[in-house]
């Protein structure tokens, strides 16, 4: 068993805040291409009575006008405001704790906060259902995860070690990103610096390792489910965002030059 001092942190750290470090975080880049997009991908848009229920419900100017700036500007404030809340989880954790992770992550959610209400605006986002679900279950499915099970010293040492390389790639992938991301599929321009010139979705490959960090320290079926589950959201988030830039002839340039979607050699 571990101490209740190690327990306590794997309690406060390694699951809220460690299983959703970067919330609201879309590893979407998206094309340079003129003209809108079909979100929808080619041949397979929904059926007109859903898109004149989607219609009513969102109006003609979801992407212009005023009402587009008014959930725009209400999505980024309920986003800083989400992010400014871990931040102060974190924060708590180090006046507890006095572990210098506990203060890195609160830096990262602060730097997050503001990052949502300078970020560039989408010249296209996905009205599919299904992909703004997908983007919910990736972001916060890990809260989930439960500090139960077996918690091997091997494992709560292998599982920082995952945690702490899953912040810095995120760290560098933020960088690379300043002001062009999001939370579902959208265009906000093409990146193709930093980590996005090894892999096309390097930020997913954050969650998986810190996600795979928490399971380390607390081994248990429950936990290793809740990996399987937000993996599997975020693996459906990269390719929905692929097909809502598939018409983009610079993506498509970008995509056979960078081979691997998250992880070099595996996928």
């Amino acid at each position: 068993m571990l101490s209740s001092n190690v327990d306590s942190w794997i309690r406060e750290v390694s699951g809220p805040l460690l299983a959703r470090p970067v919330t609201g975080l879309s590893d979407v880049r998206a094309s340079d291409a003129p003209g809108p997009i079909d979100v929808a991908g080619k041949g397979a848009g929904p059926s007109k009575s859903l898109r004149a229920r989607v219609s009513r419900l969102w109006g003609p100017d979801v992407v212009s006008g005023r009402r587009a700036r008014v959930i725009r500007i209400s999505a980024n404030l309920v986003g800083a405001g989400g992010a400014a809340l871990f931040a102060q989880a974190s924060l708590q954790v180090y006046f507890r704790t006095h572990r210098l992770i506990g203060a890195a992550f609160c830096a990262e959610q602060a730097w997050v906060a503001v990052a949502y209400l300078v970020r560039r605006p989408a010249r296209v986002v996905t009205r599919r259902t299904g992909d703004w679900l997908l983007a919910f279950g990736g972001t916060f499915g890990g809260v989930l995860f439960r500090p139960v099970g077996v918690h091997p010293s091997w494992g709560v040492g292998a599982g920082l070690a995952l945690q702490l390389l899953g912040l810095g790639i995120f760290v560098c992938s933020f960088f690379a990103l300043g002001r062009s991301f999001g939370f579902a599929p959208a265009d906000r321009g093409l990146v193709v610096r930093g980590p996005y010139a090894v892999v096309r979705h390097p930020v997913y490959a954050c969650y998986f390792l810190l996600q795979l960090g928490y399971l380390l320290q607390s081994l248990s079926v429950r936990n290793a489910f809740v990996v399987l589950f937000v993996t599997g959201c975020n693996v459906g988030r990269a390719l929905a965002e692929e097909r809502l830039l598939a018409s983009s002839e610079p993506y498509d340039d970008y995509r056979r030059r960078v081979r691997w979607r998250m992880l070099p050699l595996v996928w």
